[in-house]
Order: structure tokens, then sequence, then C-alpha cells
């Protein structure tokens, strides 16, 4: 077995341990307002300055990647969430945790995330990229999955203290050891090469109808950057931070609402996977396309839902909620792929590392917009309708915009 399906497993492992701890944050939420008897809304700003945190630290943590190499990145990132995490359980004031997760847990889940991930599939994979890129995204939901039930059940069992103490020793021992054992940042330093590695490489590209973006500047990598960070808005933010919200305020029980988010997450893992595949045979440009409008039909449907009409016929029929789970779901993260594999074919021979650094930062700035201002809209209205209305205006743009990128020829691995 190629040791590239190694890195990508190792990976995966990162992805779906770290940023599963980060899902986690609304599990939290209820115990911390308890113990430092505070409101939600000061709670909900330590997301935010997460978020803000998160997005900022990208393109650092891209340069840091193209200097120090995936390895050193990936587990020192995951050491300092294992010890910020570890380090909470002795908070006794509410600005200890705006410290600890807000910021320093942050910067962690910056150098343990997508952008590291990407470069390591993208340094390790000539062939079945997009497969790659697929699986690894699928970490986020399997991490969704995993961690975050674990954590609620833990949290039920032993407290969040310990939970937070038990989160923090299975990073620090276990995860990020892994990391550090078997990541390797480059294959040719390792003495081994890319996975479907050809000597001839350069003459075969040549052959290809590869269109090459000169600089950040180029209007390409805006076409790509913009409909992330309405990717980010849409999905980790609106969606990620209001969907248990919405389903409460429309009479749903706890059982019915965790099993839609839990369907969601299901059928997140599976688009991914698919639309990895799908990023190796067709083209790529299309293939956002599709996606970007089929989410907005599918929070066109919210949006009829949130009215007086459509609220009526929602609860009255809750498969109508499972029916949304499983559509967006298979939209949710599936951006990911052929985004990624669009950015290494338009600026191939560039700085990767860099440029998803900064292409996932307009992700984590629309996740941060995503979760701040549908909270703002519903204080003021009571209900979350003009908040799915931007949504759907939102990724209306990001199909058009899309749909002007360049073609590249889809190259069969």
């Amino acid at each position: 077995m190629h040791y590239a399906w190694i890195i990508l497993a190792v990976t995966f492992i990162g992805i779906l341990a770290a940023q599963g701890v980060r899902y986690t944050y609304g599990a939290f939420m209820e115990p911390w307002e308890t113990t430092f008897s505070t409101n939600r809304g000061t709670t909900s700003a330590i997301s935010f300055i997460s978020f803000i945190v998160f997005a900022i630290f990208q393109p650092i943590v891209g340069k840091m990647i193209d200097q120090y190499g995936i390895k050193r990145v990936f587990y020192m990132s995951t050491l300092i969430i294992g010890f910020s995490v570890l380090l909470s359980f002795f908070a006794t004031e509410l600005w200890q945790m705006f410290i600890l997760y807000g910021i320093v847990a942050s910067i962690g889940f910056g150098g343990a995330s997508g952008v590291t991930a990407t470069v390591a599939v993208t340094t390790w994979f000539q062939k079945k990229r997009g497969l790659a890129l697929g699986i690894n995204e699928a970490g986020f939901g399997a991490g969704q999955m995993v961690i975050v039930p674990s954590s609620l059940l833990l949290i039920d069992a032993v407290g969040w203290r310990w939970t937070v103490c038990i989160i923090g020793l299975f990073l620090i021992c276990i995860v990020s050891p892994l990391l550090a054992w078997l990541l390797k940042s480059d294959p040719f330093k390792a003495g081994m090469e890319p996975f479907g590695y050809e000597k001839n490489q350069e003459e075969k590209q040549e052959e290809r109808p590869v269109v090459q973006a000169k600089s950040k500047a180029d209007c390409r990598f805006w076409f790509l950057l913009i409909p992330f960070a309405i990717c980010g808005f849409t999905t980790t933010g609106l969606m990620d931070t209001h969907l248990i919200p919405f389903a409460q305020a429309c009479g749903f029980s706890a059982p019915v609402t965790s099993a839609a988010v839990s369907t969601l997450a299901a059928f997140n893992v599976i688009g991914t996977l698919v639309s990895g595949i799908l990023a190796d045979r067709f083209n790529n440009k299309n293939i956002l396309v599709a996606l970007y409008f089929t989410r907005a039909i599918t929070v066109a449907f919210l949006v009829f839902a949130a009215s007086g009409s459509g609220l009526v016929l929602f609860i009255e029929y809750p498969i109508l909620l499972f029916i949304f789970a499983i559509a967006f779901g298979l939209v949710d993260f599936a951006t990911v792929a052929p985004t990624v594999k669009l950015l290494s074919e338009y600026f191939e021979g560039q700085s990767v590392g860099l440029l998803s650094g900064w292409l996932f930062m307009s992700h984590q700035l629309g996740s941060a917009l995503g979760s701040y201002i549908p909270g703002i809209l519903f204080d003021q209205t009571g209900n979350y309708q003009q908040s799915f209305i931007m949504a759907f205006v939102l990724l209306a743009i990001a199909g058009v915009l899309s749909a002007r990128l360049p073609q590249v020829t889809a190259k069969r691995d």
C-alpha cells in the first residue's frame, strides 16, 4: 500500500479529533452558563471570537506549513488544543474561557484544520486527489457524529470539567503523538513519491488545457474565495449554529431535533465522499455550480417553512425536517473538494499552503457572520425567515460566480 493512504488516514483522524472538539462548543454552552452565572449572548460571544481568530490564523498557518512542514504544524496545533481544553478544567471565571477557548484553542483549531489537511493531500496525491480531499473533508462530519455525542454523554455522566479533562488528555496523549509518529511533510524528502506520480509529469501537463492564474489579484481566485465565504455563512455559521434553535422554536422535541441533526451529519459525510469521487471524474466548475444552486433550493424550503402557512405544515409533518436534513447534508461540505481541486489547478506551481490559508480564512469569516447576524435578526423579528432569505440570495450569487470560473478539462484518474 502506498504511504499516501497512511497520510490520508492519519490526517482524517487528526481532523476528526481536532475539529470534532470544536463542534462540541454547543454542548458546553448550557453548563458554562450555569457554572459562570451568565447568559446565552455572552457565551455565544466566545464562539464568535473563536471564528474570527480561526479565520485570521488560516493564511498564517498556510505560510507556516510552507516554512515548517505539515507534520510540525499539525501535531503542535493538536497539542495546543489539548492543553487549552485541559486547562479549562481549572477555570473559575468566564473571561478565562474567552482566552482558553476563544483565542488559544482557536489558534490550534486553525492549525489542525482543512488548510493543513488540504496541503497534505495535494502534496501526497497526484491521482485520486478529489477522492482524498473528499475523505479528508468527511473527517469534519465524522467528528460531529463521534466527538459531539460522546461529549454530551460525558457531560451528563461526569460533568463538564471532567469531560474537558478527558478530551484534553485524549488529544495530548493519543492524537498528537500519532500525528508526530506517522505524518511526513514531503514524500520526496522521505524517499518516496506522491501517489500516481510520473516522471514525465511535465510533458503530460503540457497536453492538458489547464488555466493558470497569476496571483491572488486574479479574478478567478476571487470567484473561488467569495462563494467559499458564502459557503461558510450558510453551513458552519447559519445551519450548525441556528438549525437546532430554529427546530426548537418550531416546537420539535429534543429527540426529533437531535435525530435530524445526526441525519444531517451522516449525509454530510456521504455528500463529501461522493463529491470527492466526482471531482476526479467531472468538471469541478460545473460541480460547484450545481452544489450552490441545489443548496439554495434547500434553503428556499426553509424560507417557506418559516412562513406562517408553511410553519403549520412543517410542524404537523416532522418528516419534512428530515427531508431537509438529508438534502442539505448532501451538499453541506461537498463544495470543499471541487473548490480546492480547482485552486490547485489554477495556481499550480504556486504556494498552495498560503493560498489555501486565504481560501479557508474566507470560509471562517463567513461562518462568523453566519452565526452572528441571524442571532441579531432573530432578536429583532422573533424568527429566522429573513436569515433564510439572505442565505438563499447569497447562495444564488455563489452559483453565478462559480459559473464565471474558467473551464479546466478534468483528468480521469
